[in-house]
């Protein structure tokens, strides 16, 4: 086909080139960029609505509007004060990757479909299970994001420990409820992934927290004993490696023994915090990793790749299989064996899967594991050095102590008489909309936090100090 489909070698580089300079000049100007310009929905939609375009348009017509109005108003995740939600910064070399995969346009079901990228699937599933210290006979594979990692996990979880095949019959012919333990401060992909697999959402307890928000083990084993009285099945129990509200990691080890005992199966949610096993300061957090049954990583949160790039382990891979082996005719490999005849679709709930190892390996590959691990170190110790700025300040508090590179604080004017929570949600919207600094917010201990997320190479101590400056700045206007 002719046309703007297919077009000629030298205005593909024409194309290409006015791309990376976009993108070149987008990274050189991001410091300077508010974090967010406010904006309506309707005001977003004029700008960009029209017909269904029926000729093609100039590639620099579609750059301006990229630049005008998609950039122009985007949250800049890249941001070295963006510190809301759990959110990659990216990086040149992935940018740049993203581009080339989409190039290669490979489909990673199987070897048969994948040759190489199965193979480099493969091999950064082996570099993730080394960074982490988790055991090299363990497989795995790249998923779209934590919360389908997660998925995975209790759908392997649910094959392994129900006492009939509910795969092929169905999560009745367990007999009883089947019941999953999490920590109140647990991601909700957990309680929706029961739904999803016919659990139940109401199976799934939540499990009291202490002082540092970490797992109580006494009310734990208080909710297991129930339900093993009432007739139930405990089945699986949720460590958090990093909880997404502050940081707070469960001691792994502790459910480790205390999930063997039971008969339960180990799921750590790491999906934030496990990248941190590259930072010298947490890599005794990690010490029992390998003794998980399955492991959620999302390299696209602290291995700063672009969205779309989670990751789910099996230190069994026979548990995988039984939970997702599928085929049909049109699926069966034909000539092939043994490690050619592998197939994606066997270990997760996918069948067509983007390149999503490109990316990946040409991060590891370009900057080495020990400049991330550097990076990481550096984003714990933005967060540790803003907990003194606060601790030693007279107008704000920290709610909850930094175990990584998640801080939760608020303003508290000294005689302040009136509702604390109340004035902080009105500093997080002014905060938000002034651009300088983007903060989110959770509930700590009751109270309603100011939370942010160091998650970006290049913030700075100073832009630490920049944040006080600016919520005390959004203050002294409401």
């Amino acid at each position: 086909m002719s046309g703007k489909l297919s077009i000629p070698p030298a205005e593909i580089r024409a194309i290409a080139s006015a791309a990376v300079e976009f993108l070149a000049s987008y990274f050189e100007t991001l410091a300077e960029r508010p974090v967010v310009v406010p904006a309506t929905s309707q005001s977003i939609r004029q700008a960009l609505d029209e017909p269904l375009p029926q000729d093609g348009a100039d590639f620099q017509a579609l750059l301006d509007t990229l630049r005008d109005v998609i950039s122009r108003y985007s949250r800049h995740n890249s941001h070295p004060r963006f510190f809301g939600y759990v959110s990659s910064p990216g990086t040149p070399i992935t940018a740049v990757g993203t581009m080339l995969a989409s190039a290669l346009n490979i489909n990673v079901t199987c070897w048969r479909s994948a040759p190489s990228g199965t193979e480099l699937e493969h091999l950064t599933i082996n570099w993730l299970k080394e960074m982490l210290g988790y055991p090299a006979a363990a497989a795995g594979l790249l998923t779209s994001g934590g919360s389908m990692a997660n998925f995975a996990a209790l759908a392997a979880a649910r094959s392994a420990k129900a006492p009939a095949n509910v795969v092929r019959d169905g999560v009745a012919a367990a007999g009883t409820r089947m019941c999953v333990y999490v920590s109140e401060e647990g991601h909700f992909s957990v309680a929706k992934a029961a739904g999803m697999l016919g659990l139940g959402e109401a199976n799934v307890r939540s499990v009291k927290t202490g002082d540092r928000l970490q797992i109580s083990l006494a009310d734990l084993d208080r909710l297991v004993q129930q339900d093993l009285a009432a007739g139930h099945l405990p089945f699986c129990v949720v460590a958090n490696a990093g909880t997404t509200a502050t940081g707070a990691f469960d001691p792994i080890g502790d459910l480790a023994d205390f999930s063997r005992r039971h008969n339960l199966w180990l799921h750590v949610d790491a999906a934030y915090g496990g990248f941190a096993a590259l930072a010298p300061s947490a890599r005794h957090l990690f010490a029992r990793i390998g003794e998980a049954d399955s492991v959620t990583l999302d390299p696209h949160k602290w291995l700063y790749l672009p969205i779309g790039c989670g990751c789910v382990l099996y230190r069994d891979p026979a548990a995988a299989r039984a939970a997702f082996s599928h085929g049909a005719e049109y699926t069966r490999t034909i000539g092939l064996e043994r490690d050619e005849a592998f197939a994606f679709w066997d270990y997760g709930p996918e069948l067509s899967r983007p390149f999503r190892a490109l990316d990946l390996w040409l991060l590891v590959k370009y900057a080495g594991a020990r400049q991330l691990g550097e990076a990481i170190e550096q984003n714990i110790a933005c967060a540790k050095y803003f907990e003194q700025l606060v601790r030693s300040s007279a107008d704000f508090e920290m709610l909850a102590a930094v175990e990584l590179s998640i801080f939760c604080f608020r303003y508290a004017p000294p005689g302040f008489q009136g509702d604390l929570d109340a004035l902080n949600e009105r500093i997080l919207v002014a905060l938000q909309r002034g651009g300088s600094t983007y903060l989110s917010n959770a509930r700590v201990h009751g109270h309603f936090a100011l939370r942010g997320c160091v998650l970006n190479y290049r913030t700075t101590l100073r832009d630490m100090e920049i944040v006080l400056d600016d919520v005390r700045r959004a203050a002294s206007s409401l």
